[in-house]
């Protein structure tokens, strides 16, 4: 904090690239009905980050600051609020504005954070956590000795999805851009690794599964492996794609689409519209979390002065794991 009632934020004052983003301090506004003030102990850094400061996807009028995922503290809270009390630690995978010491919240988009977890775990785990957990439960409901195919394995929701799979008894190929990453993704749990770009893969995949296709491919990336994503699905196999600022996809016919498999897009904020799936799937994680049975990979942890350094990071697409801003 700068000052009593000043905090320090990133701001977008115009839409472009890692260079639009500045760090300003700002007066501090009061919670309203419903909401609270949180103190952000770390904040998550997503892909999607980029493309709102890019301007992309119906980004909101500027100035603006961006960040939805995080974790923190309770400061105060507005009227009409019972859930939550001063000093509760809190985590959250949607709340606009995060990137910041402080960030006013929907108490309808936060959970309770356990003592057990770190705001850093809980910075890397929200978005990617519930992403991965409505494409392995309600996309593709993973079964015991399914095969599925990840796409980015090396990245937050790759991480996460290989992890996730493994726990449901599937097996997992994942495929990276870099031979460095392959060993974050065999620490994960994968099967195999293929190394290389999207593109001409199904053939590999198909050597790997000794002829069977995959029953599954999760796909972050888009145009690059779209059809070899189709070639390797076997029948009713589904090719889930995620993401909101994706490389667009070909038009493709329906009526040519192979074996009966099911090609969806199936969006996160969808997944837990209901607070009591937010809140179920969230303390799902954080049991995972605490028992070990799933790890969070945090790549490289961030504070507000070096947003425009994260971004150029993560755009890179050759980072490992999760990114975080520690305010």
């Amino acid at each position: 904090m700068t000052g009593q009632n000043i905090m320090k934020t990133v701001v977008i004052q115009a839409f472009g690239g890692p260079e639009v983003l500045t760090v300003q301090d700002i007066q501090l506004a009061e919670p309203g009905p419903g909401q609270v003030l949180v103190k952000v102990m770390a904040a998550g850094i997503n892909f999607m980050d980029t493309g709102v400061r890019r301007g992309l996807g119906g980004a909101s009028a500027l100035p603006l600051t961006p960040g939805a995922e995080g974790a923190g503290i309770v400061l105060a809270t507005g009227p009409q609020v019972t859930e939550f009390g001063v000093g509760d630690r809190v985590a959250w995978h949607y709340v606009p504005g995060s990137y910041a010491e402080q960030v006013i919240a929907p108490v309808s988009q936060l959970v309770p954070l356990p003592d057990e977890i770190d705001f850093a775990t809980a910075a890397s785990l929200m978005m990617q956590g519930l992403t991965a957990s409505n494409l392995v439960d309600k996309v593709h409901a993973i079964q015991p000795g399914d095969v599925a195919f990840v796409h980015a394995a090396a990245g937050g929701v790759g991480l996460m999805l290989t992890q996730m799979i493994k726990l449901r008894g599937g097996k997992v190929i994942g495929r990276v851009s870099h031979a460095d990453k392959v060993e974050a993704v065999l620490a994960a749990g994968a099967d195999y690794v293929v190394i290389g770009r999207a593109q001409n893969i199904a053939g590999q995949v198909m050597r790997l599964t000794e002829g069977p296709r995959v029953n599954a491919v999760y796909d972050g990336t888009g145009a690059e492996g779209f059809a070899d994503s189709l070639e390797m699905l076997d029948y009713f196999g589904t090719l889930a794609l995620y993401g909101p600022f994706m490389n667009p996809i070909p038009p493709i016919d329906i009526f040519s689409v192979p074996r009966s498999i099911k090609l969806t897009y199936p969006s996160v904020m969808h997944y837990v519209r209901d607070r009591e799936v937010l809140l179920e799937k969230s303390r799902q994680l954080f049991a995972w979390v605490s028992t070990g049975k799933l790890k969070t990979f945090i790549g490289k942890r961030y504070s507000l002065d070096e947003v425009q350094q994260a971004h150029r990071d993560i755009e890179s697409r050759n980072t490992t794991g999760k990114l975080i801003i520690v305010p």
